[in-house]
């Protein structure tokens, strides 16, 4: 800053009263002028910031007159928020001349670690004087950001930082945090930090209120993070207000989990289940976008004054709503017939059900002697795998595996994986796999039970109500995998509690007890079934 600048801008500060703020660009021309109140200016939207390996705005923000404290708060927060290459406040002394400056800028994280604060302040006696070569200083901030180890990730990595709130349950709370951790890395996130706070309501505007956003984004400066993953669904207003604010990509648990179905499917049906997960997700919130899509299109050669663009897109997302339900109901049919062709042949079913990542699909491999995808991922199964499984005396039945449930599961995803979920009601046994070595496990095996009641497999007779017969229960059998990895006095407990068997499918320990079990509880009661209509028969 020229002696000149400085002059010019103290002496129109002392002539109004106000404070004046001018932003100025690495070529030092001036960008804006911003006249605010006696305390301070309120800055207008700057617009997307500088993309690459810069990580700042590429224009300072120079003050006056300086507050007798020195830069504020406020300021200091602007600096963060706004990434700007600096923030300069000049003294304004009797006469309008220019007196002491204070300037601030933003360290590198490891520089930040040490001190405690992300920004560092310093006291210049007078503009004359101060030789600074400023271009030179800021080019060599943002290559220690660009080299800086806190800043590196995986190829083609985005940074996130996870978000949660608690209400009261801070178990619950911490317990959502540890998943969403597996969920970010499932999806290809790199996480630098997890940060729950504690709230006595959500904040409807930006979820966690403005003040513990704005600390937020300044932690994402500091850590080089793009992306903020909330541990709930956000409104629409939440996700607008939120990304408006923090200039960050913004993500919500729902928006995580589809984007994960969305790598994971690979089938027709799958893709088609999660297109039309991500529509109904995605539609409420086509309000929401910014007023300059709602320009008109019509215009000369059109009729009317032509639809808004808003209005097109909520058309044309309600058409490919109806033409993806239309299509699933297809695939719905399409498994019905599957389905009613192998109870005529009379082979029966035994549908894996579980936790997601509890070890289904190794299970269905160690079984069949099977080789389909099995990764320690959630989510890595989204489409129904049919394996014959066979037993002496020329038995043979067919084992299924099905996508992995998790807590809270979108009911958009219940909604579209309708024909997936179809295949347990015609199973004749469900295998309940759970992580034994999890400690979360209860929490876990409370999360699935709670589906397949929603799904009315838990129970006999769900609706009393009901007009038609009561349906006969599918048993189950729970299997406690991954005993390899898990304490055996845990094992022990979980079973003497809930029942079931111990296996590992890793290993195959327990696999023999399991295949009895399985062959007894499906074979011997589809014989008392025969033996019940034979005699009802003769009767």
């Amino acid at each position: 800053m020229s002696p000149a600048l400085a002059r010019a801008l103290t002496e129109q500060a002392n002539e109004i009263g106000r404070r004046i703020g001018i932003l100025v660009d690495r070529k030092g021309h001036v960008e804006r002028v911003v006249v605010g109140d006696a305390r301070r200016v309120h800055l207008p939207d700057l617009g997307p910031r500088r993309g690459g390996a810069a990580r700042f705005r590429g224009v300072r923000l120079v003050l006056a007159p300086l507050n007798p404290e020195g830069l504020t708060h406020d300021e200091l927060t602007d600096l963060s928020l706004l990434r700007l290459d600096a923030v300069i406040g000049v003294e304004v002394k009797p006469g309008g001349l220019p007196g002491k400056i204070a300037w601030a800028w933003l360290m590198p994280p490891e520089a930040g670690a040490l001190s405690g604060a992300p920004y560092r302040v310093e006291q210049v006696a007078s503009v004359h004087g101060w030789s600074a070569d400023f271009t030179a200083f800021i080019q060599d901030l943002e290559a220690q950001y660009t080299k800086s180890p806190h800043l590196r990730t995986v190829e083609g990595s985005e940074r996130a930082i996870l978000v949660g709130a608690t209400l009261g349950n801070p178990k619950r709370a911490r317990r959502g945090m540890d998943e969403l951790t597996r969920l970010a890395g499932t999806a290809g996130l790199t996480v630098v930090d997890s940060v729950l706070t504690r709230r006595d309501q959500i904040d409807g505007r930006t979820f966690i209120g403005q003040g513990k956003l704005e600390e937020l984004v300044i932690e994402a400066m500091h850590r080089g993070a793009d992306v903020l993953v909330f541990d709930r669904e956000l409104s629409p207003s939440q996700l607008r207000n939120i990304a408006q604010t923090t200039d960050l990509k913004v993500l919500d648990r729902t928006q995580l989990i589809l984007d994960i179905f969305a790598q994971h499917a690979t089938s027709k049906a799958g893709k088609l289940q999660v297109e039309l997960a991500q529509l109904r997700y995605r539609m409420p919130r086509l309000a929401i976008m910014t007023t300059a899509m709602s320009r008109l299109t019509g215009g000369i050669g059109g009729r009317g004054p032509g639809e808004t663009r808003l209005e097109i897109n909520k058309r044309r997302a309600q058409e490919r709503l109806t033409r993806l339900e239309r299509d699933l109901d297809q695939v719905a049919a399409e498994r019905a017939l599957r389905r009613k062709r192998r109870k005529k042949s009379g082979i029966p079913v035994a549908s894996i059900v579980g936790y997601t990542n509890a070890g289904k699909s190794t299970l269905l491999n160690r079984l069949t002697r099977s080789s389909i995808l099995a990764e320690d991922k959630l989510f890595a199964t989204l489409d129904p795998t049919s394996r014959r499984l066979r037993f002496p005396e020329q038995r043979e039945m067919l084992v299924t595996d099905t996508v992995g449930f998790i807590q809270d599961l979108p009911d958009t995803l219940v909604r579209a994986f309708r024909a997936t979920l179809e295949e347990l009601e015609e199973a004749d046994l469900l295998l309940h796999v759970a992580d034994a070595s999890d400690p979360e496990v209860d929490n876990q095996i409370a999360a699935v039970d709670a589906i397949l009641r929603s799904l009315a497999l838990g129970d006999a007779d769900p609706d009393p109500d009901d007009d038609d017969p009561p349906r006969e229960a599918i048993p189950h059998i729970r299997v406690w995998n991954k005993t390899d990895a898990a304490d055996p006095q845990t094992v022990a407990s979980l079973v003497e509690r809930y029942g079931g068997v111990a296996v590992s499918a890793v290993t195959g320990d327990g696999l023999a007890e399991l295949l009895d079990k399985i062959e007894r509880t499906v074979f011997l009661r589809r014989a008392a079934w025969a033996a019940a209509r034979e005699a009802e028969g003769e009767a």
